[in-house]
């Protein structure tokens, strides 16, 4: 079972990539798909330099599930294939990873695209 420290900490961690993400969105000029690619490779390089690690130890899922953890599963993913298999680990480690997400987004993008109708803003 879970401790209200854990909770707390995953809320805390969470809240301050997503304030980050709002900041960037509201104070420059980046589209915010601009920053959603800016949060995936920020992961995978502070993952890559060894400090994304202690922050997703200490942040559960307040850190793997925002983009950034994203970028740390593939970086992880790529590492360790490189590890285990030499080049060809380290450019297919990284999708094997993160395969059952990347999965999943579509299977329920499709989903979801047939249920609603999307409309165009005005």
């Amino acid at each position: 079972m879970s401790s209200p420290v854990e909770y707390l900490y995953a809320f805390l961690i969470g809240g301050a990539l997503c304030t980050i993400g709002q900041l960037l969105i509201s104070l420059t000029r980046l589209t915010p798909a601009r920053v959603l690619v800016l949060f995936v490779t920020a992961g995978a390089f502070l993952t890559a330099i060894g400090v994304y690690e202690p922050i997703a130890k200490i942040g559960g899922a307040g850190a793997s599930v925002p983009l950034t953890g994203f970028g740390y599963c593939l970086a992880k993913g790529a590492i360790e294939g490189a590890r285990e298999e030499g080049l060809i680990g380290a450019l297919t480690g990284g999708i094997k990873a993160t395969a059952a997400g990347i999965a999943a987004a579509i299977v329920f993008g499709y989903l979801f695209a047939l249920i609603f109708r999307p409309k165009t803003k005005s």
